[in-house]
């Protein structure tokens, strides 16, 4: 069997960047277009920029906790790496495709792996409208924002604003607002994973609105439509027993 072919990814912190010589220097280094197998080190955030740059290529990654968060990460260890990244367990993740058009009538394109947000600028709340599937479902949310997340990213920003955990392979997305005042006691939808959503800012050049896909953002937006990109695909590889379907389930009975 030919050895199994590793580009190592550091986060910044002082952890991840320590870490990288020792791994760098007892398993190899070859540019990501020529590996097997992307590891990530650091928190979330680096599996996070790791992914994003796999969405041409899909090549799996494999996470190395030296980090803040490590949610997406596996622990780490110097320690039998190649061992554990052949006994891995796979998750496939859908993207979300956020298409965002701003007052100037221009678009904005960006895929999400957590989720689509879409936040007022100033301290007027935002205003509104949702429609899913061509259907209108809320004619005027007033809130501080609002949120599409996937199963991927239903533990993070979206349980922030005490929206729904999503098991992987639940085919579905959560639609979550964000301090919603107007109706007060909605508290967002479950959807069908392949639904269409449009949002509709009302009064965009009074009550600006910011919409972002994961930390990419775009000002000052007046629609975004909203759909998973069912053309990419992520892989990402967990230790048997930690795999990320295991880990949402935890996260669902913690307090």
């Amino acid at each position: 069997m030919n050895q199994l072919r590793l580009s190592f990814f550091a986060s910044k912190r002082p952890e991840a960047q320590d870490a990288l010589p020792e791994l760098v220097r007892r398993y190899g280094q070859v540019p990501e277009a020529e590996a097997d197998v992307i590891v990530a080190v650091g928190g979330d955030g680096a599996m996070l920029d790791t992914l994003r740059r796999r969405f041409q290529d899909n090549k799996p990654v494999y996470g190395m906790h030296r980090g803040t968060v490590g949610f997406l990460m596996n622990d780490y260890s110097l320690d039998g790496l190649v061992e554990r990244i052949n006994a891995a367990e796979r998750a496939s993740l859908v993207p979300l495709r956020m298409i965002a058009t701003d007052i100037h009538g221009e678009e904005h394109s960006a895929l999400a792996i957590n989720e689509v947000s879409l936040l007022r600028q100033t301290a007027q709340s935002a205003r509104l409208k949702i429609t899913v599937d061509d259907r209108m479902r809320m004619e005027e949310l007033t809130c501080d924002g609002v949120m599409v997340a996937t199963p991927a990213g239903s533990t993070a920003y979206n349980l922030s604003a005490h929206g729904p955990i999503l098991p992987i392979g639940a085919n579905l997305l959560a639609l979550t607002p964000v301090s919603a005042f107007r109706p007060r006691r909605w508290k967002g939808a479950l959807l069908r994973h392949d639904a269409t959503v449009n949002i509709d800012v009302i009064a965009p050049d009074r009550r600006p609105v910011a919409a972002a896909a994961d930390n990419q953002e775009v000002r000052d937006i007046k629609h975004v439509l909203v759909r998973e990109s069912r053309e990419t695909r992520l892989t990402m590889l967990f230790d048997p027993g930690h795999a990320l379907d295991e880990r949402i389930l935890r996260e669902q009975f913690a307090f």
